[in-house]
């Protein structure tokens, strides 16, 4: 993938889509072919970090020892301190607070207590604090630092069905930053997949009101009527259902 693809990709995205009295989103659509995602080598789980923030606020929580929360709570959405863990058995108050955060941090020395605690709940939408992400911490992590990294970051995870969505900016945005994170996404992915390019099928660009654009050579092209984007023969909301039907509630 080019980056002048994209830029082409972006501009004729907002020339079709009309002027709205709200920030769209950017969304970028990747779908893949020749794999077996019952074969674990097929699948994808990596965090990539993009070079700007997506235009959206990430919110994070922390997990952590009472000996750090002073200094969590300087920098973080919510902390939750290990003496009250024994407030989210009820299951209704767990499913709340996973709903409300986008990455969970948690102290290394009390994962047993986090997993016990909330993995029932956040292992299905694949919020569990992941040390590749670098929500695993220490006293001596640098909690700013970190926030900040998170902002920009996305877990790519293709498991269930050969398509990935993400968003990668707002409209308002300069289309060189949402470019570059667009090249980001895709070269983390490419990289992923066991025959890399020759995995990706197709890409799309969509913003929230627009119809989908397709990123290729040359002019862009592929734009279909809105919400209906396919992907060879299957309709990226059907596979987008699958994707949920797999999640426990």
């Amino acid at each position: 993938m080019e980056r002048k693809d994209i830029l082409n990709a972006l501009k004729k995205l907002k020339e079709n889509s009309p002027k709205r009295n709200f920030k769209q989103s950017i969304d970028l659509i990747i779908a893949m072919k020749g794999l077996d995602l019952k074969k674990p080598e097929h699948q994808v789980d990596v965090f990539s970090e993009m070079h700007y923030p997506r235009g959206k606020k990430i919110k994070v929580c922390a997990l952590v020892s009472n000996e750090i929360v002073s200094r969590t709570k300087e920098v973080f959405d919510n902390v939750v301190p290990e003496s009250e863990f024994s407030k989210y058995q009820d299951k209704r108050v767990v499913k709340k607070l996973a709903r409300e955060y986008d990455f969970f941090v948690a102290q290394s020395n009390i994962m047993p207590k986090v997993a016990g605690a909330f993995g029932r709940y956040l292992g299905p939408k694949g919020k569990m604090p992941n040390p590749k992400a670098g929500c695993v911490v220490t006293p001596d992590t640098n909690f700013k630092a970190l926030y900040e990294k998170l902002q920009k970051m996305i877990r790519i995870s293709v498991k269930v069905a050969p398509f990935f969505q993400c968003l990668v900016g707002k409209d308002d945005m300069p289309d060189e930053q949402v470019a570059e994170n667009i090249l980001t996404i895709y070269n983390s992915l490419v990289h992923a997949l066991p025959s890399e390019e020759n995995n990706v099928k197709s890409t799309y660009l969509k913003m929230t009101m627009s119809p989908c654009v397709r990123i290729s050579k040359g002019a862009p092209e592929g734009e279909t009527k809105k919400g209906k984007a396919k992907i060879g023969n299957v309709k990226i909301k059907k596979i987008k259902e699958k994707i949920e039907e797999t999640k426990e509630e």
